[in-house]
């Protein structure tokens, strides 16, 4: 009983969330020419941190890439 109700409580906000997001009111609300620039410097800023925490850890993700996908062939070659 209790988590079918979760299960409408979570559904109906999902629902009006929804509804909100699909129709807003109108907003008059002014961008200045600024706001693209600085989003536009965010997604620059956020790739060049992405590149570099790999940079960083790219001998971590290497090694664990092999010992993921080797496990796999170790387990064929046995098998056959």
């Amino acid at each position: 009983m209790g988590s079918q109700l979760c299960k409408i409580c979570v559904y109906t906000g999902f629902a009006l969330l929804s509804f909100c997001v699909l129709f807003p009111v109108k907003a008059h609300a002014y961008l200045d020419p600024g706001t693209g620039s600085y989003i536009f410097q965010m997604l620059i800023a956020g790739f060049i941190a992405t590149a570099f925490a790999v940079k960083m850890y790219w001998k971590k993700i290497k090694s664990f890439l092999n010992n993921t996908f080797s496990r796999g062939q170790k387990a064929r070659g046995d098998d056959a």
